[in-house]
């Protein structure tokens, strides 16, 4: 169950910002497919709800020797995590900002975008006006944007569709 703290939020203008009810919905709804779909594969894993700025949150993980690592490949779980968020979208009507990790994915995938900003940073040290990343999903572009500020840089993201990347340079 997601807890009211956990979902705190801060509004934007303009956005429309999911209630504790509706991610929890999302959540159990995500949780349900997630956990079926385990059972088809014949996986092993718990399933962890949380809700943080305004998304639901699904955590999958398992016992170390669990085989989860063949559905930790990024390319898999943003494949499982866009199959997900389409069950919860055609159960609830509302589109899905869910994100989906499994045997911590997440938590790897950032590290690796920390990597990937800290060369951009080291390319505009060296006299590069900016850095241009890889195209990337929203979600990474977001990420991105925070570690560039946190370590005192501007962002943008340009580009559309699939080509969208983020463009980090000096202040």
């Amino acid at each position: 169950m997601v807890t009211e703290a956990a979902a705190q939020v801060t509004p934007s203008v303009g956005d429309d910002i999911p209630t504790v009810d509706q991610l929890e919905q999302e959540g159990d709804i995500a949780a349900d497919y997630i956990e079926e779909f385990l059972d088809i594969c014949d996986l092993d894993g718990d399933i962890d709800i949380d809700a943080r700025n305004g998304r639901a949150y699904l955590s999958v993980n398992a016992a170390e020797g669990a085989n989860l690592r063949v559905l930790s490949k990024p390319d898999t779980v943003t494949a499982l995590q866009e199959l997900t968020r389409l069950a919860v979208q055609n159960k609830t009507g509302s589109f899905s900002r869910l994100i989906l990790d499994i045997g911590g994915s997440r938590e790897a995938r950032e590290a690796e975008l920390a990597d990937l900003v800290g060369r951009a940073i080291e390319r505009i040290e060296a006299g590069s006006a900016d850095a241009a990343l890889p195209p990337m999903s929203s979600y990474e572009r977001k990420l991105v944007h925070d570690l560039a500020s946190a370590r005192g840089y501007s962002s943008e993201s340009e580009g559309e569709g699939r080509d969208r990347h983020t463009v980090i340079s000096a202040l």
